[in-house]
């Protein structure tokens, strides 16, 4: 039987690891995360951003891998909360780097597009050049940065517009549309939506590999936001009008901290490269999701 800690249980992410691999029968799921209030069962009330606590706990599981859901997400809380932003998005994996390392585990370690500036026109792949503009972009990248430096065996995956059980864009667009006739999307903002279904399924495929590295995840094709909020509310037979605007005409009346990438589209090159997955299209994945979830349409 396989240890596998899951840090970050109750997230989106985490949730949708336990859905996938909680049934694999040679796979014992111990799961940690800063509280025991969620969906899933907590083991290990644990906080990523001490390293002796997370060491501790690394040598009692003798994990053959660490699969590391937990992070600061709160892009624009973020641009005010640096220390706490690097605590858990650079210093917590630098923790798991090191515990992994010293009991041999592999480690699965979550990142993001906001590692990129947002201003490419083409799908950026792996070998592509960083350069974060928002403190969460920053701390993530020095997260795979603290990876790199002390993992021996391990995936770093970028991923993008994630949706799952709990708060995201798809739940939020769909009980907008409960008050609203009509709502407000930005239309010049693109990436591709990524559910963690198909994010957990390409982690159970890379888990028993060698195949160590930087990946991108994200379902195949792309979207602005207004486009991915007319397919949720096609899929879920509503009429709600869907009115695009510009980023500047969005942040004029609703103002945001943190930059938004213009173009998040990842290309997920070294998959294609190095392995024989393939993620689903993303109207395929979300047309699962919205099944799943009793949100589509009869």
């Amino acid at each position: 039987m396989k240890n596998i800690i899951v840090t970050g249980c109750n997230g989106q992410l985490g949730i949708a690891i336990n859905q996938l691999l909680g049934s694999d029968s040679d796979v014992h799921l111990v799961n940690s995360d800063v509280s025991d209030r969620g969906l899933t069962h907590v083991d290990k009330i644990l906080d990523i951003t001490k390293v002796d606590e997370v060491l501790s706990f690394a040598r009692e599981v003798k994990p053959y891998a660490i699969i590391n859901c937990a992070a600061y997400t709160a892009v624009d809380a973020a641009e005010s909360h640096l220390d706490l932003n690097y605590q858990i998005n650079a210093i917590g994996p630098r923790n798991l780097a090191i515990a992994a390392s010293e009991t041999g585990a592999k480690l699965v370690h979550i990142s993001t597009d906001y590692v990129f500036p947002g201003t490419s026109e083409r799908a950026l792949t792996e070998f592509d050049p960083t350069g974060p503009c928002s403190v969460y972009g920053i701390t993530k990248l020095a997260g795979e940065n603290f990876v790199r430096d002390f993992a021996r065996h391990y995936f770093i995956i970028r991923t993008a517009w994630l949706y799952g059980e709990g708060k995201n864009f798809v739940r939020t667009m769909l009980n907008v549309a409960k008050t609203h006739e009509e709502v407000t999307v930005v239309d010049d903002q693109f990436g591709s939506p990524t559910s963690t279904k198909e994010l957990a399924k390409a982690i159970r495929y890379l888990l028993p590999s060698d195949n160590y590295g930087l990946f991108h995840g994200t379902c195949e094709g792309s979207a602005s936001w207004d486009e991915f909020t007319r397919e949720i509310y096609r899929l879920a037979g509503l009429s709600t009008n869907v009115i695009s605007v510009s980023t500047s005409e969005y942040q004029a009346k609703n103002p945001q901290s943190a930059p938004r990438p213009h173009y998040s589209i990842l290309d997920n090159y070294m998959f294609r490269l190095t392995t024989s997955h393939v993620y689903r299209d993303w109207h395929d994945a979300l047309d699962v999701y919205m099944t799943e979830q009793g949100y589509k349409a009869q």
